[in-house]
């Protein structure tokens, strides 16, 4: 159930919206997110994890959200490359996991 609850939160976090012709509300849409300034956008993508996992993956718990930068961050292109890692839980199975999505994940 581990690796089946992980695919479907990656899923979750890389589609976008409208991309579901049944359900156009599905996804994160974090492509829209690719070329906004990095640290304006942080709070808007976390609250879209946090609500669309709320509605369509009611069995995980988010325990953290972490940004990081790309591998230099003192160099100016890296520390636009938005990297996230997400800490979750699922009560019902004893699990706790994290996923992390980076920029090739995205484009």
């Amino acid at each position: 159930y581990k690796d089946e609850v992980k695919q479907n939160f990656k899923n979750l976090l890389l589609t976008s919206p409208g991309e579901r012709v049944m359900d156009p509300d599905f996804g994160i849409g974090l492509r829209q997110f690719l070329f906004e300034p990095n640290l304006e956008t942080r709070p808007r993508i976390k609250q879209r994890i946090v609500n669309q996992t709320n509605k369509y993956m009611p069995y995980i718990n988010i325990n953290e959200i972490n940004f990081g930068a790309g591998p230099n961050p003192d160099e100016l292109v890296d520390r636009h490359i938005l990297s996230i890692q997400i800490i979750y839980e699922v009560p019902t199975l004893n699990l706790e996991s994290e996923i992390t999505i980076d920029p090739g994940d995205i484009s």
